[in-house]
């Protein structure tokens, strides 16, 4: 799974809200600056060729609705980053998100019962 640029995650993150969308309901929901409808037409379009989108014809019109969950995503996302940037280093990354992340005491131990089940598979 390739990683999104900027404006295609800010897409797909509507998407997964709005669970299905034309595309002008799309641009409707955009941050400023928004992108000419063109640029967010191709996108769309390079979105559902790259099979994270599908959609539905309605007359001329296409509805489009995410293949990709948004927790795929995310965890192919973090498991690129983990291992490019941390060398997988696991202390290295609870450090950043207890750090960071402001993690509480709950967090942490929900963490560490989830990285001992995983281990006890």
């Amino acid at each position: 799974m390739n990683n999104l640029n900027p404006l295609e995650e800010e897409i797909m993150q509507l998407f997964w809200e709005l669970e299905k969308a034309f595309p002008k309901e799309i641009i409707a929901y955009l941050k400023e600056p928004i992108p000419p409808y063109n640029t967010v037409l191709s996108t769309i379009r390079k979105l559902e060729k790259e099979g994270y989108l599908a959609f539905r014809r309605f007359g001329k019109s296409h509805q489009y609705y995410p293949l990709v969950k948004k927790g795929e995503y995310s965890r192919s996302f973090f498991k690129k980053l983990y291992h490019k940037y941390l060398n997988s280093d696991k202390a290295e990354l609870l450090s950043y998100f207890m750090e960071e992340e402001d993690m509480d005491t709950e967090d942490i131990k929900k963490l560490l019962k989830s990285m001992k089940d995983k281990n006890h598979d």
